[in-house]
Order: C-alpha cells, then sequence, then structure tokens
C-alpha cells in the first residue's frame, strides 16, 4: 500500500497576503549567475540567490506558544510532536462567516466524519474560506473562527494543533482571540492559512508540518503535507 502526499502550503511570495499586524513579505535578489561567476572568476558554472524579510507568521505557519502566553515555549522549544503525527480534517464548510465555529458543530462534524479524536491528535478544520475567498478582499477580514467553548472542546478532547484554511483560528471580529487564548491555556499550538483541506476532509492521515528552528520564535513558516494510504 502506498501514499499519496498532499500539499497543504501556500505559496511565499512579494505582495502576499499577511496578517494586518505582521511584516509584509519582501524578496530581493542577492546575485545573479552573472555576478556570481565575475565575483569568484568561474569560468563554467554561477550561483544565483535571493534574500528573504518576512514574519515568523508568514503564508501557512505555526505558531509558538510563547506568541499568546509569554509563559509557554517559543518554537524552538516545543516538542516537535505538535507538529507531525495523526491528524483528523472536519469539513465545517457550511459555517457561515458571519458565526462563530461551536462546540455543537465540532461535535455534529466529527459525528458526520465517522472519526474518533483520539488524545495527542492534530485536528484540522475545513471551513472552505481558502476555496471560496483566497486572494480577494474578503480574505482577511470575511471568515469564521472557533468560540472559546469550542476551542476548549477541541483542547480538551487531546488536539496539539489546530490548524485551519483561514487566516487565524479565531472570528476575525474576537477581540479576545479564543482560539489563541485556549492554545494558551493548554500549551498547544495553532496552524493557519493552510489550503487544499477538501482533499482530506473527513480523513485519518499523517500530517507534517515541521518548523524551522528559529532560536526564541514566536512562529515559523511551514511546509505542510498530509499523506494517505492509496
Amino acid at each position: 500500500m502506498g501514499l499519496k502526499i498532499i500539499d497543504l502550503s501556500q505559496e511565499i511570495f512579494q505582495g502576499m497576503s499577511v496578517f494586518p499586524m505582521h511584516q509584509k513579505t519582501f524578496i530581493m535578489e542577492n546575485m545573479t549567475h552573472e555576478e556570481n561567476m565575475e565575483d569568484t572568476g568561474s569560468k563554467s558554472l554561477g550561483f544565483s540567490a535571493r534574500n528573504l524579510l518576512m514574519s515568523e507568521h508568514c503564508g501557512t505557519h505555526s505558531d509558538g506558544v510563547w506568541e499568546y502566553n509569554p509563559e509557554g515555549p517559543t518554537i524552538d522549544k516545543m516538542s516537535l510532536d505538535h507538529f507531525w503525527g495523526s491528524a483528523v480534517c472536519l469539513d465545517v464548510s457550511h459555517i457561515p462567516a458571519t458565526r462563530y465555529i461551536e462546540a455543537k458543530d465540532l461535535e455534529t462534524a466529527l459525528q458526520k466524519s465517522g472519526l474518533e479524536l483520539r488524545k495527542g491528535d492534530i485536528v484540522l478544520l475545513y471551513t472552505g474560506h481558502y476555496d471560496r475567498n483566497f486572494n480577494t478582499e474578503k480574505w482577511q477580514t470575511e471568515y469564521s473562527g472557533l468560540s472559546y467553548t469550542g476551542a476548549k472542546w477541541l483542547a480538551e478532547k487531546g488536539a496539539i494543533n489546530i490548524g485551519v484554511d483561514a487566516p487565524a483560528i479565531d472570528h476575525p471580529q474576537d477581540l479576545d482571540f479564543s482560539g489563541h487564548l485556549i492554545c494558551g491555556k493548554y500549551n498547544i499550538t495553532n496552524t493557519e492559512n493552510l489550503c487544499n483541506l477538501d482533499q482530506v476532509a473527513n480523513k485519518r492521515f499523517l500530517y507534517m508540518g515541521l518548523p524551522l528552528k528559529i532560536r526564541d520564535g514566536t512562529g515559523s513558516p511551514i511546509r505542510a503535507v498530509a499523506l494517505l494510504e492509496e
């Protein structure tokens, strides 16, 4: 039995949409092949490279607990178990952006999926926001998000990483940032700006989204993938 890999990560590029509180992405040319050949004196091979200026929370990324709880660990000190392992994806794409994702919605989605949640699971939420609104004016402003009780329900079920196909796990109108607040209380991470979750909705699979080992990092861009048995 083989494994099918599904890319759950957004592209990183200059001009990409970034959550308003974070650094915009800039990509600058460091050297061309021709410039490098002139510098080294090589007649056969030149190297090209670019410089990146971007937020730790750029694109598809995971948060260090320290970002929202100063007593929690930074991204480099968190166990890698937060970022890879058995995962499930619940379909909550029918919930409109005008309301929050409540515990009862998650219970219903879990029941419809035929799956069970296990302690230590990574739980992804397919909201449909990426499919409907990516690269539009609605991307950063009109999406659903977890209520306090919804996030607490996932944490108490044993989730160690909550992921969404939206800019944040919180509702954009929630100035209490309930999802992050719960993650801070339960010492778990969250992963934002995922994509292609329609391909894993209502399934259990192996997830991997390893962060860069940034010293004292508040978060890190990741390359998130799902591995499905074929």
